[in-house]
């Protein structure tokens, strides 16, 4: 059974930087896709990135685009999440998501698996 735990959360003003962390176990990752989504309050979850365990960069929704990284540590079976330049726009939950094919998809339903979300507080 695949679990995702999520931790790094918090609060943080405007303009400053958080690192997020999904740590992945139960199953080999290696042909799996990772990816953050996030629910702002009145608002539906959202994609904001992902990556394949193969790859090297990821994919972005442009709202986060060039503040946003994603990485891999493989060996510990973890995907990072670092979001610089935050604004409170960003302020939402949180989620790790994964899908057992090593394909980008940004739509809640093609992920199977979920973590159970870190809050994000941008205060301006």
């Amino acid at each position: 059974q695949v679990q995702l735990v999520e931790s790094g959360g918090g609060l943080v003003q405007a303009g400053g930087s958080l690192r997020l962390s999904c740590a992945a176990s139960g199953r080999a990752f290696s042909s799996y896709a990772m990816a953050w989504f996030r629910r702002a309050p009145g608002k539906e979850r959202e994609f904001v990135g992902a990556i394949t365990w193969q790859g090297s960069s990821g994919v972005y929704a442009d709202s986060v685009k060039g503040r946003f990284t994603i990485s891999k540590d493989n060996a510990k079976n973890t995907v990072y999440l670092q979001m610089n330049s935050l604004k409170p726009d960003d302020t939402a939950v949180y989620y790790c998501a994964a899908r057992m094919m090593p394909v980008i998809r940004t739509t809640v339903g093609d992920y199977p698996h979920w973590g159970q979300g870190t809050q994000v507080t941008v205060s301006s």
